[in-house]
């Protein structure tokens, strides 16, 4: 038995060594395969990791690229919307998005650009609800036109914290609490506020419908920097088209220029028995002064100097009206104070409220040195006699267009003043009187009418040429406020 035992048990153990070996091997080649799956498996997510960071890099740098073309070919405002809320879609994935920007006082925030799956972002009131059951574009409309308060709501919120946010569930947030307000859209959303120069633009939005999968961190970082690159891009756009904006209406304002100076006299008048020679300084391209020579009938020609209140392209417009009626009127009646009272009415149906032209009209008469002189509420002229004695002239007038007729009438009166041979009359607007140098202080009617005093020997030219001297001496450089318009009148 004894041996038996012993024979059996020498027979058994190769069986068991064999088997044990057996079941190990088994076990290292399931492990090894184990293994051989998990290291498949990591290479292939990191394979996916690395195609999907490949994607996202080549959809934002054709993002980028869109954004640079846009900016470069002078997009308008809203192609460049459209294509900066399409490209961040795109970049993320996502369903729709859309841009909201604050109003020029910055008190709203108005929508620029809704893509057209942009699901709803704000609540609306139930009157709204109920009138999109009997028009589905109640909606759409109401969104469209919608003003939101630049510090309420979801979006005011997000603008007011100044960073960007993730709303995993947009019908949850707090700012569809309101009774008065209705939001059902089982969205999720990322929204960022934007600025450029340290001043808000305003927001942009991209959305995802709840069926479709949430955002990942990766996707919100992404969605930062498109945003960034998005605002710096807006804010280039409107630079760039201001810059164009503002060429352009300097072009304009040239052209207005060049057609205003036609206008205005080519070269002085020829008049028998008088020298006359006139001068015109805009302040700007555009002036509101005005001079003319006009000749009439048996031997007698106007001059007219005039100055409408303030400056730039109104100011021209109304200095071009007031040029054309008051020739017409005087081709047409001799009597100059009727000319002038019909160019008042005429002027005064047309004319803002805030502004009125002081015009004042010299009828020379070449045959025997008498001038009719109607002031309408210019400023004094200063005469200056051979012997060198100074008399100011100023008949009573009231300006053009603060009365429709009869106060005019009743007021404005013709004066009649007889030059010798001489004898030198200044006519000017105020930008003469009123220049001011570095020290603020006015040259004034005074200083005007010394200068006056000691060139009216030279006659005309050196009157204009030394006052002209005598007045850029006096400014000293300073900023000239207003258009300086002289007209010396020197009888010979």
């Amino acid at each position: 038995m004894t041996i038996a035992y012993h024979s059996i048990l020498l027979y058994s153990v190769p069986s068991l060594t064999s088997f044990l070996i057996s079941f190990f091997g088994v076990f290292v080649i399931l492990y090894l395969y184990w293994l051989w799956r998990q290291t498949r498996q990591t290479l292939q997510k990191t394979k996916n990791e690395k195609e999907l960071l490949e994607g996202e890099e080549n959809r934002m740098f054709a993002f980028l690229h869109t954004l640079g073309l846009a900016i470069e070919e002078d997009h308008s405002e809203g192609k460049l919307h459209r294509e900066i809320v399409d490209g961040l879609v795109t970049v993320v994935d996502a369903v729709g998005g859309a841009i909201y920007l604050l109003d020029k006082r910055k008190r709203y925030l108005i929508p620029a650009h809704l893509s057209e799956q942009c699901p709803q972002l704000i609540g609306l009131p139930v009157e709204v609800r109920e009138k999109a059951k009997l028009n589905p574009q109640a909606i759409k409309s109401a969104i469209r036109l919608s003003k939101i308060p630049a510090d309420e709501g979801m979006l005011g919120s997000v603008l007011s914290s100044g960073v960007a946010q993730h709303v995993p569930d947009v019908k949850n947030h707090e700012a569809f609490r309101d009774a008065f307000v209705h939001f059902d859209e089982e969205i999720s959303a990322l929204i960022a506020p934007m600025s450029y120069g340290g001043s808000d633009i305003g927001l942009i939005i991209i959305t995802r419908n709840h069926t479709s999968r949430k955002f990942s961190e990766s996707e919100f970082k992404l969605f930062q920097s498109a945003s960034e690159q998005s605002a710096f891009a807006l804010g280039n756009a409107k630079i760039h088209h201001e810059a164009n904006e503002k060429r352009k209406f300097e072009s304009e304002l040239r052209i207005a220029r060049d057609v205003q100076s036609i206008l205005l006299p080519s070269t002085d008048p020829d008049i028998p028995g008088y020298r006359i020679l006139g001068t015109n300084s805009p302040a700007r391209i555009i002036s509101g002064d005005y001079f003319d020579y006009i000749p009439l009938e048996h031997g007698k020609t106007a001059v007219i100097i005039a100055d409408v209140t303030g400056k730039g392209v109104a100011a021209g417009l109304l200095m071009a009206m007031c040029r054309s009626a008051l020739r017409c009127e005087l081709a047409r009646e001799k009597d100059p104070l009727e000319a002038l009272s019909r160019v008042n009415k005429q002027i005064y149906a047309d004319i803002r409220e805030d502004m009125f032209i002081s015009l004042a009209l010299y009828i020379l008469n070449e045959n025997d040195g008498t001038i009719q002189h109607v002031c309408a509420g210019h400023d004094k002229a200063p005469l200056v006699r051979k012997n060198g004695d100074l008399e100011w002239i100023k008949p009573p007038g009231l300006a053009i267009g603060l009365d429709d007729g009869d106060v005019f009438s009743r007021v404005t009166k013709m004066h009649d003043i007889q030059l010798e041979s001489g004898d030198s009359l200044l006519l000017y607007t105020d930008g003469v009187t009123e220049a001011m140098n570095p020290q603020q202080d006015e040259y004034g009617q005074q200083r005007m009418a010394q200068s006056l005093i000691k060139s009216s020997p030279g006659g005309a030219e050196h009157i204009i040429s030394e006052l002209s001297k005598d007045l850029k001496t006096f400014v000293n450089g300073y900023h000239q406020m207003d258009d300086i318009t002289m007209i010396a009148i020197e009888k010979k």
